[in-house]
């Protein structure tokens, strides 16, 4: 298969060689100006962020090329109807600014491990620390070095494992020398440019297609809708319905990454105002990411592999000069991901692992040691692992990321669920879920993505209701240990109570109505 590199012109070339070089040299002299403020700690932004920056990060940490391939991939092969993955998540936003957000800001934590240790004691928060590092190394570390290496794999035809290597060791870099905080800075206008570069290219197919109706009546009809029978192999409405939250939960509500925003809001309000804003930003998903593998199964119907459509729309579409500006945006976003994870996982390691538990007494030059042999210990687990996806039999792209999220998922949605909505929930019984029920849920997932895989064995669930059932299975035990104990006399959760404002409620109600009228213009037939 001819590589995308085949087709890129000197000034492609150009333009990612200067771009790269500039991250370069702005990272080197970011690093030579921090030195002096190594110590200081911006973690929650000194609670100052408005709503539009609490949205905008949120999405910036959501949507990045990852995801964008994996949209276009999927919408190259069944329609739209992976839209559901962001459009749906409006129920589960909705949860995290009117349920968790008043619990997190009134408790005033900095981590999800620290907020259930105030419930649950140190014990807890040590197991949630742990499993939290395992969530980062597969969910974000491992799935984002996966994307990145199979990006540069087809822009320049090398080898999965060379790929992984250039790009963990380049973010790696920039980890150390401080440039990633130069990327962490830029990483708006980067998602701006992105949103700008794919809006471009369906401007393009669009007009390349013929318009709107010839877009529609060149793929199937089923392309176009939201909700698919029982008996559809691939999207069955009743998987989603069921599986989709399992994960949704998880990591809207619970994930350290995304939340994170929602701590450093300056008022509950405004945590509020960004998580709404976040779910209006995923409408976009369709116009901008799935769309574009719509319009590559018209233009160019016989790829070989699905995963190579928003490329082949990007080297085909787009004039000289513009090829080689995607490229650059795409992995200097994905290496900001990765040493973003890089630069999370030793933090979490060190500071609350090592020098809490380990070494209390610990110095500062043992402490700098230990966060850069994590980082090279990060490393190499995220390049087997990355690896290790890359084998994945059964599954396109899009289905790989969702359902590895979906084996992480149970046991975090059962015990935050539980802490919030059920004070009878005993310390117990979420250390069983947090500890056997995790390695039940990951040994079941293991099994179902390399052992038994669904490609050779038929008796297997969709990977979504197999999230359900051991969401269920694990709900059904924490319930009973909790029941069959004597009853705990643990902390109350915290709880602003705070009078929703009627700009929150309106926002609120605005999106919902919206959600509705989408639903029910692309679930006909």
């Amino acid at each position: 298969m001819e590589s995308i590199a085949s087709k890129l012109t000197l000034i492609d070339y150009a333009i990612i060689i200067g771009y790269i070089a500039l991250l370069l040299i702005i990272g080197l002299r970011s690093s030579l100006l921090s030195k002096a403020k190594q110590d200081e700690s911006l973690f929650l932004a000194n609670k100052s962020l408005g709503w539009a920056s609490i949205g905008f990060n949120m999405w910036a940490t959501n949507v990045g090329p990852s995801m964008l391939l994996a949209f276009a991939s999927i919408g190259y092969t069944t329609g739209i109807v992976a839209v559901n993955f962001d459009w749906y998540a409006f129920v589960f936003l909705w949860l995290l600014a009117l349920v968790f957000a008043p619990r997190y800001l009134a408790a005033n934590v900095m981590t999800l491990p620290e907020f259930m240790g105030k419930k649950y004691g140190d014990t807890t928060r040590n197991i949630l620390a742990w499993y939290s590092l395992v969530k980062m190394l597969i969910s974000w570390l491992s799935l984002g070095l996966f994307a990145g290496g199979f990006l540069i794999r087809q822009v320049l035809g090398i080898p999965m494992w060379m790929s992984v290597i250039v790009l963990v060791f380049f973010a790696a870099f920039f980890t150390y020398i401080g440039g990633l905080k130069t990327i962490a800075r830029i990483n708006i206008f980067q998602m701006l440019l992105l949103i700008a570069v794919s809006c471009l290219l369906t401007i393009l197919g669009l007009h390349q297609v013929g318009g709107f109706s010839a877009l529609y009546q060149g793929v199937p009809s089923g392309f176009w809708n939201l909700i698919r029978p029982t008996s559809d192999p691939d999207y069955p409405w009743h998987a989603i319905l069921l599986g989709y939250p399992v994960a949704a939960i998880a990591f809207f509500c619970t994930d350290q990454a995304m939340v994170q925003s929602v701590l450093g809001a300056k008022s509950l309000e405004q945590g509020q105002l960004g998580v709404n804003f976040i779910a209006w930003l995923k409408i976009l998903s369709l116009p901008l990411f799935i769309l574009t593998g719509v319009l590559c199964a018209v233009l160019y119907p016989n790829l070989t592999d699905p995963t190579q459509a928003y490329m082949t729309m990007v080297t085909n579409l787009f004039p000289t000069g513009l090829n080689g500006l995607v490229i650059v945006v795409l992995i200097a976003v994905l290496v900001g991901t990765i040493g973003s994870s890089l630069n999370s996982l030793s933090t979490v390691f060190t500071m609350d692992i090592y020098v809490k538990r380990l070494n209390p007494t610990a110095r500062k030059e043992q402490i700098v040691q230990v966060g850069r042999l994590t980082i090279l210990v990060g490393c190499f687990f995220a390049i087997m692992m990355a690896l290790a996806i890359d084998q994945i039999k059964g599954l396109n792209l899009f289905d790989v990321f969702q359902s590895v999220l979906g084996f992480i998922a149970p046991p975090l949605s059962v015990v935050f669920l539980l802490t919030v909505f059920w004070k009878r929930a005993s310390r117990l019984a979420v250390n069983f879920v947090l500890s056997l029920g995790s390695a039940f849920s990951l040994g079941v997932g293991a099994c179902y993505l390399w052992v038994f895989t669904p490609d050779k064995y038929a008796f297997w669930p969709h990977y979504l209701l197999l999230s359900f059932y051991i969401f269920v299975i694990l709900m059904v035990a924490a319930i009973l240990l909790s029941l069959a104990g004597r009853k705990e006399e643990l902390p109350a959760i915290p709880y602003l109570a705070v009078k929703t404002t009627k700009t929150v409620k309106w926002a609120w109600g605005s999106l919902i109505m919206m959600m509705l009228l989408l639903y029910v213009l692309f679930s006909g037939h």
